[in-house]
């Protein structure tokens, strides 16, 4: 073999040798054995000598080329094993040790007890309807028969939006999720039995009032519906809600203009220890009452021959009592300390605690 070439072995070996990664290593086989590679060039010169000395020439490249092809795949060998190793060693786990503590999401309060109503009211029938939170003034006040002197009219308590250009309609940010029952009156016949949860807004902001709140309110539809069949679903909700068999319920006369007769409900409870269904103070928790003629006549209902109910509650206002939980401001400001403290198991399912 001639000089050229025992120089490139040595050459090559000592690159090889000097190979400290499979990075290296492939730089030392395409610089080689490559399209362009020192050896590849070799052969390819073949073709220019004289056929007694490419003959000689030829069989001492075949010979360094299948040493060099030899030497280089041993030692990609070695590489690989040396990397395997030390892959092994660096992710090496002491299962003796606990493992790591890696953080959990909580679901939130409201997200719950939304969950937790749906699926009291679903073993009753209900099923769920949703509206845009934009709403015309038909639907937010006008059909549900509330007057134009009506204070939630105002723009005070009311967030009105815009005009829209070639659209003569009153635009506001719905104050009750009421213009869903609307819509589904509207859209459904009869009987018609749904909740509707969702977010509502209203010029409001202290301890106890946000601006942005979510409420469920609930609508059935049928012939021969009547305040016991009111009385009896909303007692048996609070009761499981509160996961308190024996919860005293207590109906007052009221007013809405949607419902007539129109009652609050009151629970049980202890002004002095804040205790659900003890002591002999009561709690308003949500408004209530027979569906009013005119608003089912708004709906291309015959109040002689349908008649329904209606209720609704706030959400943060049945969360707070049922965790105990002081300011209303608090579920809206992020804080993860108190979201560990008030949230609920992604992963455990809302369940009823009482038979419905």
């Amino acid at each position: 073999m001639s000089d050229d070439l025992e120089i490139l072995r040595q050459d090559v070996l000592s690159e090889l040798a000097g190979a400290a990664d499979m990075r290296a290593w492939d730089a030392v086989r395409v610089g080689t054995l490559g399209k362009s590679g020192r050896l590849t060039a070799l052969l390819k010169a073949l073709g220019k000598m004289a056929p007694d000395e490419r003959k000689a020439r030829g069989v001492a490249l075949n010979r360094l080329r299948d040493d060099l092809t030899r030497a280089i795949e041993d030692r990609g060998h070695e590489l690989e094993a040396a990397a395997l190793e030390a892959r092994l060693v660096a992710e090496r786990v002491d299962v003796s040790l606990p493992p790591p503590v890696t953080a959990q999401g909580s679901i939130h309060p409201i997200s719950r007890a939304v969950e937790e109503m749906t699926a009291i009211f679903g073993a009753m029938g209900f099923s769920v309807a949703e509206g845009p939170d934009i709403e015309t003034d038909w639907h937010n006040f006008s059909a549900l028969n509330t007057p134009d002197h009506h204070p939630a009219r105002t723009d005070h308590d009311t967030f009105y939006l815009p005009p829209v250009p070639g659209l003569d309609v009153a635009r506001v940010l719905r104050t009750q999720t009421s213009g869903v029952q609307i819509r589904t009156m509207l859209s459904q016949k009869p009987p018609i039995r749904v909740i509707c949860p969702g977010r509502t807004y209203r010029a409001d902001h202290d301890a106890t009032h946000s601006p942005m709140f979510h409420q469920c309110e609930g609508l059935v539809v049928g012939q021969g519906i009547t305040l016991g069949h009111l009385k009896g679903c909303l007692i048996e909700f609070l009761r499981v809600f509160f996961d308190k068999p024996d919860l005293p319920v207590r109906f007052r006369s009221s007013y809405f203009p949607f419902t007539e007769p129109s009652m609050e409900v009151d629970i049980g409870w202890s002004r002095r220890t804040g205790e659900i269904g003890g002591g002999e103070d009561w709690l308003e928790v949500l408004g209530s009452g027979m569906i009013h003629a005119r608003v089912l006549a708004n709906c291309g209902l015959d109040p002689r021959e349908w008649q329904g109910f209606a209720f609704g509650m706030g959400v943060e206002r049945l969360t707070m009592l049922k965790n105990g939980i002081p300011d209303l401001r608090s579920f809206y400001e992020s804080d993860i300390r108190w979201l560990r403290h008030y949230g609920s198991d992604p992963l455990a399912p809302a369940l009823l605690h009482e038979g419905v």
